[in-house]
Parts: C-alpha cells; structure tokens; sequence
C-alpha cells in the first residue's frame, strides 16, 4: 500500500566539465570522495593558552554555559541585499532582497531517531530547541541546501515538513537518502551551479568528510557522499556558507572565484578534543582558522556559528566555549573583518 503511494523524486544531477570531483585513490575505494587538499596540515595560527578568557559581552548561567551574547551590535555597511535568521547550530533561513527565500541545514529537532537515543546514551543529550522557522518561511521557501549529510546537518523529519515545494539542492550521492515523495533533488559537484529565480547557487569545496550508517561487517557509507558549502550570487553581492569545514587551501581557491565575499557564514566551534585532537582540528575549523578564512576570503562581514545553546556541544568544551575562544583571538590577531555574533533566532540584514 505504502509503496503504491509513492511518488517517485526527481533527481537532476549537475556535473558539468568546469566543476570538480576528487575520489579516493585506494583501492577497493575509487568511487569515494575525498578532500582536494586530504593531507594539508600547515595552520597558519594556533592559540595554545589561555584561550578562553572572561568577557564582559557575553552574559552565562554558568562558566561559558548557557549564554547570551549583550555585546553593542556592529553597523552593517555592506549593502549586499541578503536578510540572514540564525536558526541555530548550522541552520540558517537567509532572504535575497528580491524575496527569494533559501534554507540552508536546516534541523528544527534533534537527530533523527534511532542516531538520537543513542547519542544520549553514549554521554550525548538532547539539545535545547533551535529557534522556530519564520512564519512566511514555512509555506514559501525557494530552495533547500543541504551541506553534507552527517545527523546534525540533515534531518529526515524535518524534510517532511518543509514538503516538497521546494528545490533541494545537495552534495553528489546525497539523493538517496530521500524517501520517494516527489521532491525535486539536484545533486551537484564541486563549483556546480543551479539557477533560482535571480539567484546562482553555486556548490563550492569544504574540507570534511560524509558518513551516516554503520552496521558492523554489514554497511557503511564513509565518503560516498560528497560535502561542501554554498555560495549565494545575486546582482554582484555574494554570500558564503562554508559547511563543516577544517581549514585548508580550499578558501583560497573559492576567493579566487568569488572573492571578495560580502557575508560570510563561518563555522568557529567542534574542533576541541582530548582523545583526537588531530582529527577534530582536520575537519573543523578552530576560531582563529576561521578568522584566518575570513581574511583570504576577503570577507565584508563575518558571521560565526555552530556554537550555542541549541547546539549539541560536540568537540566543544561547553556551549559557548568557541565564542568566548573568537572574541580573544580576534583581539590578539587584530583581526580586521567586521564581526556580527549573534544569538540563536536573530536577523540581521547586510
């Protein structure tokens, strides 16, 4: 019965000559993706103590727990025409000054089940609810971007609320993961593109990894996904979401694309770990990698993300540890890109 309801999607995949593909050179593997610069570990900057001082702009329940950003909020001087809701962790609700209206990882609940009980059990928790979609975006929305699907970026359940009015556009091997339900799917490589309304998307590299489903000496999916981030071209004005991403050349290259970048949106936070402090730094950007980004990147404005109270805390000391650890390393490296924080469910036009 169920299967005879289906409604089969539309997968279009956009790969053309001039985007780009790197996979595996391991053999057994060939069909896997992998990062273009897979064994870059040259970090320009890296605060070693004291990283984590007080700061009078950020009022806590608790040491660098549970808090909210007071700091006097920065004029915006770029006129780039971009409206951007921070929803929460990696999710964002971002508006073009035509009315365009984009979603990009947007995950409104926890993991989806059974990944989110065992995350509880195995030291995880349940975060704190994300910031509710906008009213008008929740029956309007243009396009969906998905950056990689790892839990905490893609969530099922929240694509059958969003429906299926909208684009989605995602990494290559990412359509598979949707229940056939009639949605309109476009898989793209690397520096692909796909037009919506007055608006290129375009589908740019990051430095990551993908998996989602593990069934020992059964199945596994390492890197048969690809990830990325997503970069917004209206009028002349750009906007860029980098995805979970460590730091690597891979900046420099989109700058060479697209820079310089009117708003960026920046990933500061899951880089700390005690028992794989290597690896955690490889696919996430520290604050100081990030400020150091912005810059190559020529960033007109930088917004950072993946902390807060909605946020899972993974690689992090506390909810807030990534902000306290930005705002001293923007001090120590007179970092000169204009900084917007902002706390969960702000809007901030550019």
């Amino acid at each position: 019965m169920l299967a005879g309801c289906a409604v089969k999607n539309q997968v279009n995949v956009i790969a053309p000559e001039s985007s780009l593909l790197v996979y595996a050179d391991v053999e057994g593997y060939e069909d896997r993706f992998q990062n273009i610069y897979a064994k870059f570990s040259d970090y320009p900057v890296t605060c070693s103590e004291n990283c984590y001082p007080a700061s009078p702009l950020i009022e806590c329940d608790s040491p660098m727990q549970d808090c909210l950003y007071t700091g006097e909020k920065r004029d915006v001087t770029t006129d780039a025409g971009f409206s951007v809701t921070w929803l929460g962790h990696a999710s964002f609700y971002v508006q073009t000054a035509a009315g365009q209206r984009f979603l990009i990882d947007p995950v409104f609940d926890q993991f989806d089940w059974p990944v989110d009980w065992a995350f509880r059990l195995s030291d995880g928790f349940f975060r704190n609810k994300p910031a509710p979609l906008p009213t008008e975006a929740s029956t309007s929305v243009d396009a969906v971007m998905y950056s990689h699907i790892h839990y905490d970026h893609f969530n099922k359940r929240d694509i059958g609320k969003i429906g299926t009015a909208p684009d989605y556009l995602v990494p290559m091997g990412f359509a598979e993961h949707f229940a056939q339900q009639g949605y309109a799917i476009n898989e793209m490589a690397w520096y692909a593109n796909k037009q919506i309304g007055d608006t290129t998307v375009h589908f740019v590299p990051a430095h990551h990894f993908s998996n989602r489903i593990w069934v020992p000496y059964i199945y596994e999916d390492n890197n048969k996904s690809l990830w990325g981030g997503w970069v917004l071209e209206n009028k002349g004005k750009t906007l860029f979401f980098a995805g979970d991403t460590g730091y690597s050349p891979h900046f420099k290259d989109i700058a060479k694309r697209f820079g310089p970048i009117d708003v960026c949106l920046l990933p500061i936070a899951s880089y700390f770990s005690e028992a794989s402090p290597k690896f955690y730094r490889k696919v996430h950007t520290t604050p100081e990698d990030a400020l150091v980004a912005a810059k190559e990147l020529g960033c007109k404005a930088m917004v950072p993300w993946g902390y807060g109270n909605a946020s899972w805390r993974m690689g992090d000391k506390t909810s807030h540890s990534a902000l306290f650890r930005l705002l001293h390393m923007y001090e120590e490296l007179n970092a000169e890109v204009p900084l917007h924080v902002l706390n969960e469910g702000d809007t901030i036009a550019f």
